[in-house]
């Protein structure tokens, strides 16, 4: 059974019911029960946690709160830096990232890092160097990716929250594949110093995955603002998102749409939980209007693709220049190896035309927004997939499949706005399905005041993985409603 969110672990530290010390160590033990079987810690620091912890940690909102960091872009001082990555083995971090910085002086306790996919190019989270991650609710299944890691930490209750990163979709993908909330926030909202990133940074952006939606709003206080000379930063919001996420939202208009132009087929049960979201939404008040989607998966992805691919070549011939050697065959999985092959010839007129074509997306996409507050889609457009379904040791497999994981989610990284998957029924084998929401940028308040509204509404933490007992009815009804 899931234990406190973290806003629930802070308030008790501080109010002294318990200690962070007595938190850590329950946090250090369940990862040591569960993980074996889920394979998604694969760095600890256990020992210099309660050094820290008997230090003192600084008095902040989240004082002995125990999280876990992505294995990928965002570093913990003194541990391996590896991006999932065998050429990266040996990388070992000489500064904790801005991010984890913020997470340490607001109190936070950071016990380790989790799996991720090699260099976040994968939808699931099976890396050749470490080995696949189990989903909690069936380890035969994929927990998604690329924060496959942090998503199965935090669904089976190891921590409650987990830092995650976004660049096609990588928290919202793994948040729905694992019955938890995941916000992707407006470009510019988190800082990804010290890592220059322009390119991939455009549309790729850090937070949380989460078991609330209060959780989240408390994380992207702490972590967001720009850091002097970040190359761009969202609009601030009007107050802090832990306040906008307990405002009334008010009455929204929302557009839906549950197909894409050219896009993949959309299996039943994910289509039937977007509509059963839907018309909880109109229940609560808001007027919920069925819209055509702006832009086709296709474009998304050769845009995309290659603001994506030219960093990932800058990336990996930084790597080679450090270890003043040329590339290995055994030092990146076959489908990295395709990408690198591919963007390594991509004239740069062709990532000048991706940079104007990301902005014409974002017009085209933008446009809705003229009719609708709130734009609403599944979040993936089939359920979770087996283990080795996307398997980067065969690139075509990764090829056949990717885009049915990411068609929803990519379009808002290319346009920068901000999207959340919110957990909404279960497919027919009762695995988490989500629903996405987007705003435009700059809208996160209004998505964490929506969401909070549904999770009031239809709660969906309340209920450990199928080997454990349920004790939430409302479930019972979001699965039927998911036929809807």
């Amino acid at each position: 059974m899931r234990g406190p969110d973290a806003v629930a672990t802070a308030d008790a530290v501080r109010n002294g019911d318990t200690d962070a010390r007595t938190v850590t160590e329950q946090a250090i033990a369940r990862i040591e029960e569960y993980d074996p079987r889920l394979n998604a810690v694969v760095h600890r620091r256990f020992d210099a946690a309660l050094a820290e912890v008997a230090a003192g940690l600084p008095k902040g909102p989240l004082h002995g709160v125990p999280v876990l960091v992505k294995d990928l872009g965002t570093e913990v001082e003194g541990l391996p830096a590896t991006g999932g990555s065998r050429l990266f083995a040996a990388a070992t971090a000489r500064r904790d990232s801005e991010l984890v910085a913020r997470y340490r002086r607001a109190g936070a306790v950071v016990l380790g890092t989790t799996n991720t996919p090699e260099l976040g190019l994968n939808a699931s989270t099976e890396p050749v160097l470490f080995g696949p991650t189990r989903n909690p609710w069936n380890t035969a299944r994929s927990p998604g990716g690329s924060s496959g890691g942090s998503a199965a930490a935090v669904a089976a209750g190891m921590v409650p929250v987990a830092h995650a990163s976004d660049g096609g979709g990588s928290i919202r993908i793994p948040a729905a594949a694992c019955g938890l909330f995941g916000l992707k926030p407006s470009r510019g909202r988190v800082s990804p110093a010290p890592r220059p990133t322009t390119l991939s940074g455009l549309v790729s952006g850090h937070h949380a995955v989460t078991t609330t939606v209060r959780d989240s709003a408390l994380l992207l206080d702490v972590v967001s603002g720009p850091m002097p000379g970040d190359a761009y930063a969202a609009p601030a919001p009007a107050a802090p998102f832990a306040e906008l996420a307990r405002r009334d939202p008010g009455r929204l208009r929302i557009g839906l749409y549950t197909a894409l132009p050219e896009g993949p087929d959309v299996h039943p049960h994910c289509a039937g939980a977007v509509r059963a979201a839907a018309l909880l939404c109109e229940r609560l008040g808001h007027d919920v209007v069925e819209t055509t989607a702006r832009y086709r998966p296709a474009d998304v992805g050769r845009t995309s693709g290659v603001l994506m691919g030219a960093d990932l070549v800058a990336q990996i011939d930084a790597r080679l220049a450090e270890l003043s050697r040329p590339l290995a065959d055994d030092d990146i999985e076959p489908f990295t190896r395709v990408l690198y092959d591919t963007y390594r010839a991509l004239p740069a007129a062709d990532v000048s035309r991706a940079l104007r074509r990301a902005q014409e997306i974002g017009w085209e996409v933008g446009a809705a927004f003229d009719r609708f507050d709130v734009l609403l889609s599944p979040t993936l457009a089939q359920p979770t997939p087996l283990l080795g379904t996307l398997d980067t040791t065969a690139p075509e497999s990764v090829y056949l499949h990717a885009s049915v994981y990411s068609a929803f989610t990519s379009v808002y990284n290319v346009t920068g706005m901000p999207a959340m998957s919110v957990p909404f029924g279960h497919d027919g084998e009762g695995l988490p399905l989500g629903a996405q929401f987007a705003a435009p940028l700059g809208g996160e308040g209004v998505l964490l005041a929506l969401a909070a509204q549904l999770e009031r509404a239809a709660p969906w933490g309340r209920r450990p993985p199928p080997d454990g007992d349920p004790d939430d009815s409302l479930l019972d009804i979001r699965h039927k409603m998911s036929d809807v």
